[in-house]
């Protein structure tokens, strides 16, 4: 009799994904030096490959999306200076307060809108008068996609064209940039318009095991080089992580569209429980639990192999290893809770 457990799905979030075997594959077989030197060909060549595919001048490796954001605040900002931020936004809420801790930057931050955007009136309200009494405020900070939300691209354009003329540089998070494309079906290019530099994170849904670029011009990307290194972020022969960086944008971009239809699958499964499950954007589902079933729904998934941070905000995400069967293995799962008859 087969006793082998089914294997474990995990919820929790598309950072969890496993690099796959032909990605291993092209990390031992990395063309590496050292990168603090420059000397690194794979990272170079990753580093030039998006800086031309967003239409940047340059680009810079970070082995984080956190790092990456905080040298670009830091690059962008001086001491004192201020940047205008969601109040939902990952530089802000999850973060450790890194600009203002390691940067005196202070954040402003503001109540996002449905769409994951800032109302440009919010925006006009919160930049300062050139006044001593006031922090500078010197940049606008956007991410896409936030809480799964794609920002809409007429937004995207009003809200860095209003930052402009007011003075201010314009950064963002594309922490699931990618996904943001797919969803648009567009380019690079035009998900990155109007940012005046761009954090590319790899290792969420495209499967990376690490690494996120900076983008900019070449004057940003400067001051970026020297905050990564006071911030411990020069690293040596980190090729091998580039090669996996590339691998996934070879063959990993396009299947973000199987994510986004599973997580649409997922939901509506869930709503067909009775559940409040809005239709999601791309692979980030929520859903709200009742007080008194979080504990017991979470011990139930556990018990079946499934792994989720389950809270009455509940999120799923789906990624890389999230097959279509495994969407099904957790309905049947919710399906089967006996608390929903209770």
């Amino acid at each position: 009799m087969n006793t082998t457990a089914p294997p474990t799905i995990d919820l929790r979030s598309d950072t969890v994904t496993r690099p796959t075997a032909a990605m291993r594959a092209a990390m031992a077989a990395a063309e590496v030096g050292d990168d603090v030197y420059g000397d690194d060909p794979t990272v170079n060549r990753l580093q030039s490959r998006l800086a031309e595919r967003f239409g940047f001048e340059a680009g810079l490796f970070f082995g984080s999306g956190t790092q990456s954001n905080l040298a670009a605040l830091m690059a962008h900002c001086a001491r004192g200076d201020e940047y205008l931020v969601g109040q939902e936004a990952h530089t802000y809420k999850y973060e450790q307060g890194g600009a203002a801790v390691l940067g005196s930057i202070q954040p402003q931050p503001l109540e996002n809108e449905p769409h994951g955007g800032i109302a440009i009136e919010a925006l006009e309200r919160a930049i300062k008068p050139d006044d001593v009494h006031f922090a500078r405020t010197r940049l606008l900070a956007l991410e896409n996609t936030i809480g799964g939300r794609v920002l809409p691209p007429e937004y995207q354009r009003e809200a860095t064209e209003f930052a402009h003329a007011r003075g201010l540089r314009t950064h963002l998070d594309g922490a699931r940039i990618y996904n943001a494309m797919i969803k648009r079906r567009t380019d690079e290019r035009t998900v990155a318009a109007g940012f005046d530099s761009v954090s590319v994170c790899l290792s969420k849904g495209l499967g990376a095991p690490a690494g996120s670029v900076l983008l900019g011009d070449r004057a940003l990307i400067g001051a970026a080089l020297r905050w990564r290194k006071a911030l411990g972020g020069g690293l040596r022969q980190v090729g091998i992580l580039a090669a996996a960086c590339l691998h996934a944008l070879d063959h990993h971009v396009a299947r973000l569209a199987e994510d986004h239809e599973h997580a649409e699958r997922l939901a509506a499964g869930l709503r067909a429980l009775g559940l409040a499950a809005p239709v999601p954007q791309t692979n980030i589902v929520y859903v709200d639990i009742p007080a008194p079933h979080v504990a017991p729904l979470a011990a139930h998934l556990r018990a079946r192999g499934i792994v989720a941070t389950v809270g009455m905000r509940t999120r799923l995400v789906t990624h890389l290893d999230v097959p279509r069967e495994a969407v099904e293995r957790t309905l049947a799962a919710f399906r089967e809770y006996p608390g929903w008859s209770a």
